[in-house]
């Protein structure tokens, strides 16, 4: 009897102590790890100096529900890149992009790191030494290379009254900043070693950064005011029009001819002597 209620009571155990395999175990089963904002619903007492606050079993434990962070618009993290970024910038910008880019594309590609102070300092001395290190060290910005590109597809225009002067690099910066809307500052400008003093085509080279050199073709024409334009772009627009629009030669020849009443009685009076 005793040996048989052992053997039962070890086939028990034995059965209890089986891991029970879970059908959903290769699921993630941890709950989404948002911050909830609560507070007590009956405040605590404040307690004498040098003693921890008296909490009561019940009371002082019951929670009132005031946020849940999820629900909030969610910021942008700022980021640090370490490579060009087409349309965010280049090593060392600092920018601002959703948490999803940042989280699932430049951080797990190596693009960009968290803005630590450690980070910051090692890119403002990286950035600091490219600035004040020879010139074939330095590398180019990201804006740099945007201006670079502008620059070498466009095509200046500069004024010239009826006055005997020599083109300086002061007006060619200025003409630069009103047509163009690029600042060039006077020592980043070259202009050809002839002096320029009468009307025809030139040339000019912008160097940014210290870097990179674009040349721009640059045309010397007359000095026309605003009035003069405007009124050169109309006559333009006139001939334009003019010149789409069919002359009455051209219009005779494209519409038909209709018969009039005289030829129909002519045709109609040969028909019947025939």
């Amino acid at each position: 009897m005793w040996c048989r209620s052992r053997l039962a009571l070890e086939g028990l155990v034995r059965e209890f102590s089986k891991v029970t395999v879970s059908p959903i175990q290769n699921f993630s089963q941890t709950a989404c790890k948002n911050t909830v904002i609560v507070e007590r619903w009956w405040q605590v007492p404040l307690s004498k100096e040098g003693r921890p606050p008296r909490l009561y079993a019940r009371r002082h434990w019951v929670y009132r529900f005031v946020e849940d962070t999820k629900h909030l618009p969610q910021g942008k993290m700022e980021l640090i890149l370490t490579q060009t970024v087409p349309k965010l910038g280049g090593r060392g910008d600092t920018v601002f992009v959703r948490k999803s880019i940042g989280r699932n594309k430049l951080l797990p590609e190596g693009l960009a790191v968290y803005p630590s102070p450690e980070n910051k300092a090692m890119f403002e001395e990286e950035r600091r030494k490219l600035h004040e290190g020879k010139v074939e060290e330095r590398i180019q910005t990201r804006t740099g290379e945007l201006t670079v590109q502008f620059l070498k597809s466009c095509k200046l225009e500069v004024g010239k009254m009826n006055v005997d002067y020599v083109l300086t690099k002061e007006m060619v910066c200025r003409q630069f900043r009103k047509k163009l809307g690029v600042v060039v500052p006077p020592h980043a400008l070259t202009l050809p070693e002839t002096p320029i003093t009468g009307l025809g085509e030139y040339w000019c080279e912008v160097t940014v950064n210290g870097v990179d050199t674009a040349r721009v073709p640059m045309s010397v024409v007359p000095f026309e005011s605003p009035r003069e334009r405007r009124y050169r772009n109309w006559l333009k627009c006139q001939g334009q029009a003019d010149a789409q629009t069919p002359g009455p030669e051209e219009m005779s020849k494209d519409d038909p001819v209709t018969p009039t009443t005289d030829n129909r009685r002519t045709d109609d009076t040969k028909s019947s002597e025939s």
